[in-house]
């Protein structure tokens, strides 16, 4: 199997994937959630299945109490309602308005979040991700730094934030679709989970990385591209094996799990998956691409 000979299609293969994405992304954005945006959010029971009738109904009580309504969703029994920031005695007033005209009705939920607070939650996601790609990247360095010549250190640090930036945009950019045609909201769960993939995708690329380091030193009779493509190969099939089993776990999740963790499991899905698959087909075969253009400048030279 010539994994890293056929490098190139799977570099088009990624491109292919995060392209729809990252259009997505530029023209309609993340449809963020009141975590980060501030607001209210409403959660309404009702004995029966909900109607387009007590969809109404609930709309023309918000106008009523002069409350902007941002989302009006529904699901079984449940309407799910996110308006701008109201306040305690506001929603009582509403809960009482909407009791009189509508019939069973029962608040399971109420929680509002400031703008300031929306603001700093988003401050605080940019960060962590960005000091968590640097921390991965000194340690990558700092891991491999005996690694044999003509393999440098900084390199495979370098390749596996590649990775990992790739896992991260395919799961941004499939929510940012995601957001725009099924409304789909981006919460503080869902950076949970970009750390999460984060945290997978360089164990998965580390795992091979590992592999090459030992060959380098085994086989220094190969090429570099013949060794990282012989470690690649002898580590699939654990890499395989290791994701179908979180794989499996996830989709148990998806299947049992409830509303509330709905998205948090499909962005840690999505992200499971491309992450076995950039370390497989990204990592490193772009390690060699780098090795390959680095030997050509030399040469030239």
């Amino acid at each position: 199997m010539d994994i890293i000979g056929k490098k190139n299609y799977y570099f088009v293969l990624s491109l292919v994937i995060l392209i729809p994405g990252l259009v997505a992304l530029i023209l309609w954005g993340l449809n963020l959630s009141i975590d980060f945006t501030g607001g209210s959010r409403l959660t309404l029971a009702f004995k029966d299945e909900v109607s387009e009738k007590t969809i109404q109904g609930v709309r023309k009580n918000l106008e009523s109490q002069n409350i902007e309504t941002y989302v009006l969703e529904k699901s079984d029994n449940l309407i799910f309602v996110r308006t701008s920031p109201i306040s305690e005695d506001q929603d009582n007033k509403l809960i009482s308005s909407l009791t009189k005209s509508l019939k069973d009705i029962q608040q399971k939920e109420f929680e509002t979040i400031g703008p300031t607070i929306g603001k700093e939650t988003t401050l605080n996601a940019l960060k962590a991700v960005v000091i968590a790609s640097i921390l991965i990247v000194f340690y990558i360095a700092w891991s491999f730094r005996h690694v044999p010549k003509p393999a440098s250190s900084i390199r495979f640090g370098v390749c596996a934030i590649v990775a990992l930036i790739h896992d991260a945009l395919v799961v941004v950019g499939i929510f940012a679709i995601l957001g725009h045609f099924f409304g789909v909201e981006i919460d503080s769960l869902f950076v949970t989970a970009i750390l999460t993939i984060i945290g997978f995708s360089v164990h998965d690329t580390i795992v091979v990385f590992d592999r090459i380091r030992e060959n380098l030193r085994k086989m220094s009779d190969l090429t570099f591209s013949e060794v990282v493509n012989k470690s690649i190969i002898e580590t699939l099939v654990r890499s395989l094996n290791t994701s179908l089993t979180v794989v499996l776990v996830l989709v148990s999740l998806l299947l049992f799990g409830g509303e509330s963790i709905r998205w948090f499991v499909v962005a840690l899905l999505i992200g499971i998956i491309s992450g076995t698959y950039s370390s497989i087909f990204n990592a490193s075969p772009f390690l060699v691409l780098w090795h390959e253009l680095r030997s050509k400048k030399k040469n030239k030279i």
